[in-house]
């Protein structure tokens, strides 16, 4: 992100995990946070209007009403790996921009496919399960190789996003009805996929990064970009395309929707992605960032200690 979006003197890094060592008033007052409690989350990392937010730190500031309880059978380590950067991104991306009826809380009968582009990703696994939950049928695009580690997270089907027919697979499964497309990669290729494997009546493609306004080929399909942090309710300050003004209704829709991850994480609902634990404190940092540049790392989530909580 730091790459993309240069800001000198920022703080870099999303999710974290730790122990909670200061409560502001407002938590204070509310009770629900006290020092000592083990917590995760995810904040607006590489921010050019807050420089001191970002998780590549030891001590990290976070507004209250995006903090996860760590439940005791889980390690500090998978907390971090779960994170909040991702749930965050697909309760906007999955409940307001593809607008789907159902909720893990109040599943639907007989729901819709889905198609997940992405599907061996952190972010994708974690989409799987909550769409299972909501009572929708996943699909789901990745490597062969992931096959059975996407199949495990609940995924209806599963289809080699490599293959050059891989659209045509996928709409002949779902017998041309496919409405709902979130591309979590959202590069030229993978827009095209979504685009293709969308039914004949259209639908609705979401994404998680700018997307090429040419490849918008199709009339009936609506696109949508969702940036995951805006679900904390600040501006966003970022450029080509990425920012956004703050949005007190999307914060309030944010709070509510880590009440309902809270309750399935803590009832053991939501299973962590795979993750990969780096040594080395602050040069871990920079050694996971090369291993992800040279994309040697594959349905694995890189986490490092940076401190010892």
């Amino acid at each position: 992100m730091a790459e993309r979006f240069p800001s000198p003197g920022a703080t870099d890094g999303c999710d974290f995990s730790g122990t909670v060592v200061g409560v502001g008033i407002d938590a204070a007052m509310s009770n629900k946070f006290r020092l000592g409690d083990r917590v995760f989350g995810a904040v607006h990392g590489s921010n050019p209007i807050d420089h001191q937010s970002g998780s590549f730190a030891e001590y990290v500031v976070i507004d209250a009403g995006f903090l996860f309880h760590t439940p005791r059978n889980i390690s500090n380590e998978t907390a971090a790996g779960i994170g909040g950067t991702g749930l965050g991104t697909l309760g906007i991306a999955l409940f307001r921009s593809l607008a789907l009826r159902g909720r893990p809380d109040k599943p639907v009968d007989n729901g819709d496919f889905v198609l997940v582009y992405g599907g061996a990703t952190s972010v994708g696994t974690m989409a799987i399960q909550l769409l299972k939950l909501s009572g929708y049928r996943p699909i789901a695009t990745c490597s062969p190789k992931n096959f059975d580690l996407v199949r495990s997270y609940g995924a209806d089907n599963v289809f080699d996003y490599n293959a050059p027919d891989v659209a045509e697979s996928i709409k002949a499964y779902t017998k041309n009805t496919l409405n709902y497309a979130l591309d979590i990669i959202t590069e030229v290729k993978t827009m095209k996929h979504c685009y293709g494997a969308i039914g004949r009546v259209g639908g609705k493609y979401t994404c998680l990064e700018k997307y090429p306004e040419h490849l918008h080929t199709r009339k009936t399909v609506t696109p949508d970009l969702v940036m995951g942090i805006s679900i904390l309710g600040k501006k966003i300050a970022l450029d080509h395309g990425y920012g956004s003004d703050a949005n007190l209704e999307l914060r309030e829709f944010g709070v509510e929707w880590y009440v309902t991850l809270q309750q399935l994480i803590s009832e053991g609902k939501l299973r962590p992605h795979p993750i990969k634990v780096l040594p080395g404190g602050f040069q871990g940092i920079l050694d996971g960032l090369t291993l992800l540049k040279g994309r040697t790392i594959s349905a694995q989530k890189l986490v490092v200690e940076i401190a010892e909580s």
